[in-house]
């Protein structure tokens, strides 16, 4: 194996999100180096943002920043793009066990990145969001799964990467549970009992806006969300790996309602207040594969 495991393994039960920045002036390659040197398993998924690519004069074909995606629609709300240098996703099934992890990977950094921001994550259900409905029941799977993540290249350093798409949505549940059941239906274009999806649901159903057979190219992704929540607000940490970014891209204009003037109907409850783009490494004897950007 020869990818990051934990893109592919189902979510787990609990999981920290954190969000480093390079520190002014600081030379990212010895953290890195000992970033390195650690074991991943399913455990830790690491990811490299742009900007840290640039600083290092990485090239890393089609990776970029996430773009300023903006609707037509005064209902749908600014979809915010927050870069950040690097990114860690740690999953597990313990709570203790997650943050000595967050510890070490931070105190390994620490020469040369600040951590910018941690959300925490759980499973809820039988992975479903927080509204009741289950998240991910079109991700391909097997073989498929592996085609639409990982990146086939024979650049030294690229093949069995992956390009993650990373936003933080805040859901009203109020307004959500306000709705009728038939509206909370047609919201997500599935039932929420069976996850049957709905033929009479409209057109703004989420299902219909996000079909993956529907575009062209096909456009699937990998999701690997989580719900999240603190004291005082609650969502969804929305996470799609591919092949590239162009997928992602994709589905989420077409949520925006820029393809045919629709625009989805999650927008009339939840909203992303952050949003990031990052690169994926491939690892190699259970390490990081990181010669596409320490040789660059």
């Amino acid at each position: 194996m020869s990818y990051q495991a934990g893109i592919i393994e189902d979510i787990p039960n609990l999981a920290r999100y954190q969000f480093f920045r390079l520190k002014p002036g600081a030379d990212p390659s010895q953290g890195l180096e000992a970033l390195a040197h650690i074991t991943i398993n399913a455990d830790i998924v690491i990811g490299l943002g742009q900007s840290l690519l640039l600083s290092m004069d990485a090239n890393i074909p089609n990776m970029r920043k996430m773009p300023d995606f903006k609707s037509n629609d005064s209902v749908v709300p600014t979809i915010p793009t927050t870069p950040n240098d690097l990114w860690c996703w740690i999953r597990g099934e313990d709570r203790g066990d997650l943050l000595h992890k967050a510890r070490l990977i931070k105190s390994i950094l620490s020469s040369a990145f600040e951590l910018d921001r941690v959300t925490d994550a759980f499973k809820y259900d039988k992975s479903r969001d927080l509204t009741g409905y289950e998240d991910g029941t079109e991700n391909p799977k097997g073989d498929d799964a592996l085609e639409a993540a990982l990146l086939n290249s024979s650049q030294l350093g690229l093949h069995d990467s992956s390009f993650v798409a990373v936003q933080q949505w805040t859901h009203d549940l109020d307004t959500f549970q306000a709705m009728t059941q038939q509206q909370q239906n047609h919201t997500f274009g599935r039932d929420q009992e069976s996850n049957d999806e709905l033929e009479d649901a409209p057109e703004s159903a989420h299902v219909k806006r996000t079909e993956q057979e529907d575009f062209d190219p096909e456009a699937f992704v990998v999701r690997r969300s989580m719900p999240w929540a603190n004291e005082t607000e609650e969502g969804l940490v929305f996470v799609s790996f591919g092949k590239s970014f162009d997928a992602f891209e994709a589905q989420m204009n077409r949520m925006l309602g820029n393809d045919d003037g629709i625009v989805d109907a999650l927008f009339n409850f939840t909203k992303p207040i952050t949003g990031s783009y990052f690169w994926c490494p491939p690892v190699i004897d259970g390490r990081l594969n990181l010669s596409a950007v320490l040789d660059a």
